[in-house]
C-alpha cells in the first residue's frame, strides 16, 4: 500500500535537540504535525514511526525516539500520487513551521509544523486532506489493516 500521512505529536516540555545535519533544534511544549509519504510501504513506514526501536535516519526519528515526545493521532490517505508536498503547504497557512525539517528532498521550507493545542492540529490536517479531496483514515483504520 502506498499513500501519505501526517503524523500528531505531542511534545510534553519544553526541549533542545540535535537532529541530524539541522543542529540544535528546540520544541516548545505542543503538537506537532509531521507530513511524509511512503510510496513503497505505507504500513511499514508506519510501524518503524510507531516503534521506539529504530536507527536514527530522518529527521522525524530524532523527535520520536526523545521520552518528551509521543504521537497521539497518525492520519493517512492511500494513493500512488506524489501529494506530501501540497499537504505540507495547506498545512503551513494554519501554523508555525520547524525550518527545513523533513524536508531535505523538496523544495518545501518544511514538513513539521506546530499548533499549541491538539484540536487545532488535527483540524488543520483533516483541512488539509478535505482541501485535496484526500480520504482521511485513521490510526483505528490502520490497526485494521
Amino acid at each position: 500500500m502506498k499513500g501519505t500521512y501526517c503524523l500528531i505529536i505531542e511534545v510534553k516540555k519544553k526541549s533542545t535537540l540535535t537532529v541530524g545535519r539541522l543542529g540544535q533544534l528546540e520544541f516548545k511544549p505542543g503538537f506537532y504535525i509531521y507530513v511524509g509519504s511512503a510510496l513503497n510501504s505505507l504500513e511499514s513506514r508506519v510501524k518503524r514511526h510507531l516503534s521506539s526501536e529504530k536507527k536514527l535516519h530522518w529527521h522525524v526519528d530524532y523527535l520520536l525516539v526523545d521520552s518528551n515526545s509521543d504521537i497521539k493521532e497518525v492520519i493517512y490517505s492511500v494513493g500512488e500520487e506524489k501529494i506530501e508536498c501540497s499537504l505540507a503547504s495547506l498545512i503551513s497557512d494554519k501554523s508555525l513551521s520547524v525550518a527545513r525539517f523533513g524536508c531535505s528532498d523538496c523544495r518545501c521550507g518544511s514538513h513539521l509544523f506546530y499548533f499549541e493545542e491538539y484540536e487545532n492540529a488535527l483540524k488543520g490536517v483533516l483541512s488539509a486532506f478535505e482541501d485535496l479531496k484526500l480520504s482521511a483514515k485513521t490510526l483505528d483504520n490502520f490497526n485494521q489493516i
